[in-house]
């Protein structure tokens, strides 16, 4: 890329939507950035897009969608590392300002960068192969009796437009061109994307980059836009917008119930992807806590306290026998938590929904404060991390315990049987994790638990932590309602393009009517099932 483009995506923040290749009128509501550190407000101004506005975008997607749908795998790919080539090219500054907007250090920015170009290059790698489309092919039994076999044929095709919503916690990697946004463009859809208002800037930024990729491939203007929204109005009216066919969300359990409802009341109603987060228990079973106390103690006060607790994987719950031993590494884990540190939320929303659960938790009698933090300085979003312990059977008396407490905090929980344990495990709702400490012998003992904690996470870590999501192909980042509203899916890993893609089957079509991918000859080379069995082969 020539420096000059680099210098232009980077250039002067305006401050306004992106609605396809055009900027809006900046005639919405204003906003700005705030800077947690010090609670500064950041220039410039920020205006919301307008009913119009989003109007407008929505229509660019429509019309770019029978053109975008359409292009070849090949090309999908060349698209997607252009993003990913031009976000690198614009590292420096978007780091810079991302920083600004979070108060994240530079080092956690530059890994989010890095993570959402590796991310974009995955999915091109996987569109350019191509057999994720599902091929299948029954071939027509002209013979058959009693009754002959049609020509079947069916593939994965795109859904249309894709509303993306990005998160507070992640400006980069879970924001204009994350996951969804990758994932979503990668299926063959256009994208919208709602920016978070804590971090504009960083969104123009990259939306900048992105738009950038689409002049230089020559594709439709509607195949991106970037709408900003200082409340909710934009987000909910774009959910509604009849050219929307689906939705990718991540942030709060009743900001994804809210888009939910208004996807369900619409004429043709569509599917939202929401991950909303979890408290992510970890279970550590005798074998463990008799080995490494300590070592399980200094991982887990890592966890919690990474980010400021600010991730959906934070582990927010730890169950643990009511013996000698779990009072030992109750003491170790209070001694690291009352320790001198600095933590600091990256709204003041956040922050103050933080310290108002940590005194909610306080008062409400079913929990003990054991430890917290030095006070935080003033002026910012500065906070104080938390440790807290109840019993099994106070915390099954109070169901506020399990809800998701966001920021640095954790709840010890004891039991005093096994079968009390396994009784806490049914009672668990839907969460992103679950986490067991153990030994070999701990893991064939308790068989039963892993079997129950199957059906409540999407993701099982062994002798672990949760904090960490690996972008990979295995990778499966959702869990039962309410971790995510559909447990079938994923918004991590190249899973996530199943979300924006549906089956279409085409019935005794020529050859010459088919798409390339269902054609004897597969020009492609794809993988296919044929008559049940996998292959590469021409139908013949």
């Amino acid at each position: 890329m020539p420096d000059k483009t680099a210098t232009l995506i980077g250039s002067e923040l305006q401050g306004v939507s992106l609605l396809g290749s055009r900027s809006a009128s900046g005639r919405g509501e204003p906003f700005h950035a705030i800077n947690p550190a010090d609670g500064s407000k950041l220039p410039p101004t920020y205006r919301s897009a307008t009913l119009e506005e989003l109007d407008s975008a929505a229509r660019l997607a429509a019309d770019a969608f029978s053109v975008y749908s359409r292009l070849p795998g090949k090309e999908k790919s060349a698209f997607l590392r252009s993003i990913a080539r031009y976000i690198e090219q614009i590292a420096e500054p978007l780091v810079a300002r991302a920083m600004l907007e979070t108060a994240l250090p530079a080092g956690r920015l530059q890994g989010e960068t890095a993570r959402t170009c590796n991310q974009l290059r995955l999915f091109a790698d996987l569109v350019e192969e191509g057999s994720w489309v599902m091929a299948r092919i029954d071939p027509a039994q002209p013979d058959r009796k009693p009754l002959p076999r049609p020509d079947i044929r069916s593939m994965l095709r795109p859904l249309g437009p894709v509303a993306v919503f990005a998160a507070s916690n992640f400006p980069i990697a879970f924001s204009v061109a994350g996951g969804d946004t990758a994932s979503a463009f990668a299926a063959g859809n256009p994208v919208i994307v709602k920016a978070h208002a804590a971090h504009p800037g960083a969104s123009e930024l990259v939306a900048r980059a992105v738009r950038e990729a689409v002049r230089e491939h020559s594709l439709p203007e509607g195949v991106f836009s970037l709408l900003f929204d200082a409340g909710f109005q934009i987000g909910t009216e774009l959910v509604k917008h009849p050219a929307i066919k689906a939705v990718g969300f991540t942030g709060s359990r009743a900001g994804g119930d809210a888009l939910r409802k208004a996807a369900a009341s619409r004429a043709e109603p569509i599917p939202v992807f929401a991950e909303m987060g979890s408290v992510n228990p970890v279970f550590i079973l005798p074998g463990a806590m008799r080995e490494r106390p300590d070592q399980i103690a200094s991982g887990l006060h890592a966890s919690m306290t990474l980010g400021a607790g600010q991730f959906c994987t934070k582990p927010g719950l730890v169950l643990l026998a009511g013996d000698d031993l779990a009072q030992k590494f109750a003491r170790k884990l209070s001694e690291l938590v009352a320790a001198p540190a600095s933590f600091t939320m990256l709204t003041p929303g956040i922050q103050s929904a933080y310290t108002k659960g940590v005194a909610a938790r306080s008062r409400a009698g079913e929990a003990q404060k054991l430890a917290e933090g030095p006070p935080a300085a003033s002026g910012g979003c500065g906070t104080a991390a938390v440790v807290f312990q109840s019993d099994a059977k106070s915390f099954l008396r109070d169901p506020s315990l399990v809800e998701e407490l966001f920021g640095p905090s954790t709840l010890l929980v004891k039991y005093s049987s096994r079968e009390q344990l396994l009784d806490l495990a049914r009672g668990l709702e839907g969460h992103l994790t679950a986490t067991l400490h153990g030994t070999d012998q701990d893991l064939a003992d308790y068989r039963d638990l892993v079997e129950i904690l199957e059906t409540k996470v999407g993701r099982l870590i062994f002798n672990g932590f949760p904090t960490g999501v690996e972008v990979c192909h295995a990778m499966v980042h959702g869990g039962p309602y309410p971790a995510s509203s559909d447990s079938r899916t994923t918004s991590v890993g190249t899973l996530a393009i199943l979300r924006f893609a549906r089956p279409v089957c085409f019935q005794n079509f020529p050859q010459l009517g088919l798409p390339s991918e269902l054609q004897d000859s597969n020009p492609l080379g794809i993988w296919r099932l044929v008559d049940g069995h996998f292959g590469r082969n021409p139908v013949h």
